[in-house]
């Protein structure tokens, strides 16, 4: 089954990424609290997601272990399969989201996680982006489910 394991928000730009347990969303706007919120919030901006497996292969082929959050991402999930989701509508826990496109790994993630072969190793592995579709909270352990 597939599942939300790890959130994570930071409320400034190029800082740590803060774990937590719960994120209030609201529709197109963002996350509450996080540096990508707006009230005319682009949609490749609002959410992003990543597969915990993964992380857990980049750890295990080079030995390393960085921790899910560090990835950047605001939901670190567990059983499902991102890359296939965009144009599709999802439900985490009560939220509806729609995935808009795949999220591509950056210099500036190489340069938080000091691993110069992210960008290559993380290419069709970086997560994906969504849009928010309802407003409504987002807790670790919510079932994440395909709509469409």
């Amino acid at each position: 089954m597939s599942r939300v394991f790890k959130l994570g928000i930071t409320k400034n730009n190029n800082k740590k990424i803060e774990e937590t347990d719960s994120i209030e969303v609201l529709a197109n706007k963002g996350i509450v609290g996080d540096r990508h919120f707006d009230d005319y919030n682009d949609p490749y901006c609002q959410l992003t997601l990543i597969e915990s497996e993964n992380i857990d292969y980049y750890n295990a082929k080079f030995k390393l272990n960085i921790p899910y959050i560090d990835f950047r991402r605001n939901i670190i999930t567990k059983g499902i399969e991102l890359n296939e989701l965009v144009g599709k509508k999802l439900l985490i826990g009560k939220v509806k989201v729609e995935g808009i496109d795949l999220c591509r790994p950056c210099r500036h993630l190489t340069e938080m996680l000091n691993q110069k072969n992210i960008l290559k190793e993380f290419l069709r592995k970086g997560g994906l982006r969504c849009q928010i579709l309802s407003s409504s909270k987002i807790f670790t352990g919510d079932i994440i489910k395909v709509l469409n």
